[in-house]
């Protein structure tokens, strides 16, 4: 009888082993078949300085928070797609995801400058109570949706300088025939005051400054415009970034790359990309005045645009936002939704800030 209920444990323990084999060989396989490996292409070179730099601590951070689940693989610009167009591979699914700014998209979705940058707009803190809390978020993701791209805010840079000239701006009338590389919204507004514009990609703005395809630009700000040396040939240096008081960077992801994932997965981009912002945003605020001081010292003149000139730039950003809005339905939503976040936050910036 003790044999007897001897081989039945032995039998059970034998099963239940086996179970938990096979459970464990079905978890490791399940763990095997969600680990994911993309290729991200950039629109910015590695080596800049918060934005490139930021691409390669969020390729780090993410495969430490996964545990090495999620692998994203970083390609400098051009190595899979040029630096102004990785939108519609990622679209396509040609390639998995890109490292770039919502601004480059302006031919094909003119709302997407909304999120990136805003002349005349808020601040970096009350933009992203508009992203979190304003509807935001959502209208970003439902626009992208439409072209097969999930986007992920992934960066964020305190406000940018106006531009560098190779001569002194006494009067809008000097600013007339000149040729600059501007992005995104602003750039419009520019055009409206008589100069003609154009967008560059990073890496193609010196060599057009240095043989005079353009006389003029505005790329970043300063820590981040050191480091292609336009200090060399353009001595006079513009604030405030009236175009740009803030900046953002998006992380593009295939829609359909973005639904395969897990919750956790999402989860885990997400809380990346927030850390992300939140550094970046720290890193832009504390690296400038280094620059500031550094162009002092190589002769190169700040200037901060007279009043006169702002109001100028202001009533030429009115025309441009209600033109644009009445082109596009879009644009139209986004503008209004940020609008009307604005006018109820202007209580609160009205009492609780020190202007």
């Amino acid at each position: 009888m003790n044999k007897i209920v001897l081989i039945v444990l032995c039998l059970i323990f034998s099963v239940t082993a086996s179970c938990d084999n096979d459970s464990s060989s079905v978890d490791k396989k399940k763990n095997v078949e969600n680990k994911v490996v993309w290729k991200m292409a950039s629109s910015f070179p590695g080596s800049l300085n918060i934005i490139g730099e930021g691409a390669l601590n969020f390729v780090e951070r993410i495969d430490q928070v996964s545990n090495g689940f999620i692998t994203i693989k970083f390609f400098e610009p051009g190595a899979l797609v040029p630096a102004l167009e990785v939108f519609d591979p990622v679209s396509t699914g040609a390639i998995d995801a890109a490292w770039s700014t919502p601004g480059f998209w302006a031919g094909k979705i003119p709302a997407a400058q909304f999120f990136t940058a805003i002349p005349f707009g808020p601040s970096p803190g009350e933009l992203l109570g508009w992203y979190y809390y304003g509807g935001g978020k959502d209208l970003w993701e439902e626009i992208y949706h439409k072209h097969n791209v999930h986007p992920v805010q992934c960066l964020m840079l305190s406000p940018e300088a106006s531009g560098w000239f190779k001569k002194e701006i006494h009067s809008l009338e000097d600013l007339k025939g000149l040729k600059m590389r501007f992005f995104g919204l602003g750039a419009i507004v520019m055009g409206k005051l008589g100069v003609s514009t154009q967008l560059l990609a990073p890496g193609d703005i010196y060599p057009a400054l240095e043989l005079g395809t353009i006389d003029a630009l505005e790329f970043s700000m300063p820590i981040i415009d050191k480091d292609f040396g336009f200090y060399q040939i353009a001595k006079h240096y513009y604030f405030p970034g009236w175009h740009q008081p803030f900046s953002t960077n998006e992380l593009l992801i295939n829609l359909d790359r973005w639904n395969a994932l897990s919750s956790s997965q999402k989860a885990q981009i997400e809380t990346t990309c927030t850390e992300s912002v939140v550094k970046s945003l720290a890193m832009s605020e504390t690296r400038q005045p280094e620059a500031l001081e550094f162009y002092e010292s190589v002769g190169v003149t700040l200037h901060r645009w007279p009043d006169e000139i702002l109001e100028k730039y202001k009533e030429a950003w009115d025309q441009v936002v209600e033109e644009k809005a009445s082109e596009n339905e879009d644009f139209a939503r986004v503008w209004n939704s940020l609008s009307a976040y604005r006018d109820k936050y202007k209580v609160w910036k009205t009492l609780g800030y020190v202007d």
